[in-house]
């Protein structure tokens, strides 16, 4: 498949009065053309600052691309200009927030909020504007979007407000929608609309979705790849069957236990234990090993590289590498890989 964003080793560090923090630490991954990927890890993982990276939507006063490259069209954005990347922000990659409250300007009524992309990055008259406006507020299901259009964020509902935040990010047709926990602020119902639509305009659109979330429930549903993060980097890439089915990293089996079911009682409920890893020290070794029950003493000592699983899956945990004792996904583990089939239906 045509690859349309490839990310190489990019590194990224954020300047504090605490020091250096080392936020992304050798990420590596690729998106084809009219697919979803997934990243998803705990909160301080990177998977935000990865993705706003892709956008250079990091502070420039103590954010720092120290290594790496983010390839899109051939053109690394990582040393294009501010002015060039305006062009490309917005029009070839775009991006929907967690908040569609703090996306929306209160002062502005909402069909004009949808033109100004259209007529920043297309030579069109806002008669023509105000028509694809109407089109994309049909197109996510707002009904009566004559009304709709004239009206200001405060009088649309969290569900219709988060619309209104896809519509604006579809307005110039990207190539590459980058969505960082869309559904987060929402409740269940409105989640699941707001899934079944972006599914939904993927088809219609043929556009390529980098997905940002912590609930592989969403995943499911949702991607044909997922990327696990952790500690700034990449842990486990693969298929989302691969990633369901035949998880390899301690740290997906952490996040897949996690995972409530409706038939788990109060006492299966697992939580990850310990914290994520302070990255102004970065660990030594497998940044998961002090977490993880499985942790060997290599593990405290050198960082585990990637092991091929198949030719789209790949682990970085020495509990792959042929020396390593047999170890076995837990219990919780499976009982999720047994429900997978219930939550893929909607795929």
């Amino acid at each position: 498949m045509e690859k349309i964003l490839e990310v190489k080793d990019l590194n990224i560090s954020f300047h504090t009065f605490g020091g250096e923090v080392k936020a992304i630490r050798g990420v590596s991954f690729d998106l084809a053309k009219g697919e979803t990927l997934a990243i998803v890890g705990e909160s301080g993982s990177g998977k935000s600052v990865t993705t706003k990276s892709i956008m250079r939507l990091l502070p420039e006063s103590n954010s720092e691309y120290k290594e790496g490259q983010i390839l899109f069209n051939g053109k690394d954005l990582t040393k294009v200009s501010e002015k060039e990347m305006q062009k490309i922000r917005g029009k070839d990659i775009s991006m929907i927030f967690q908040d569609p409250m703090t996306s929306l300007n209160p002062t502005m009524k909402v069909g004009r909020q949808i033109m100004e992309p259209i007529l920043k990055h297309q030579k069109t008259s806002k008669a023509a504007a105000k028509k694809q406006a109407m089109d994309l507020l049909r197109l996510v299901g707002i009904p009566n979007p004559e009304a709709r259009f004239e009206q200001y964020p405060h009088q649309f509902s969290g569900g219709m407000r988060q619309r209104v935040v896809i519509a604006i990010s579809l307005a110039c047709n990207p190539k590459v929608l980058i969505a960082d926990e869309p559904t987060t602020a929402l409740d269940v119902t409105i989640q699941a609309q707001i899934l079944e639509l972006m599914k939904d305009l993927q088809k219609k659109i043929d556009t390529s979705i980098i997905f940002i979330t912590h609930d592989l429930g969403v995943v499911a549903n949702v991607a044909d790849r997922v990327a696990v993060m952790y500690g700034g980097k990449i842990v486990e890439i693969g298929t989302v069957d691969e990633i369901f089915y035949n998880p390899k990293h301690p740290y997906t089996w952490g996040l897949l236990s996690s995972m409530p079911s409706l038939d788990a009682s109060e006492e299966e409920l697992y939580a990850i234990p310990g914290t994520p890893p302070n990255l102004l020290n970065p660990p030594v070794g497998d940044a998961f090993a002090l977490r993880s029950e499985y942790a060997m003493q290599i593990d405290m000592e050198e960082e585990p590289p990637f092991f091929k699983v198949s030719n789209t899956h790949y682990a970085a945990t020495w509990l792959l590498h042929p020396d390593a004792p047999a170890v076995e996904p837990p219990e919780a583990v499976k009982k999720r890989m047994k429900l997978f089939p219930e939550i893929k239906e909607g795929k």
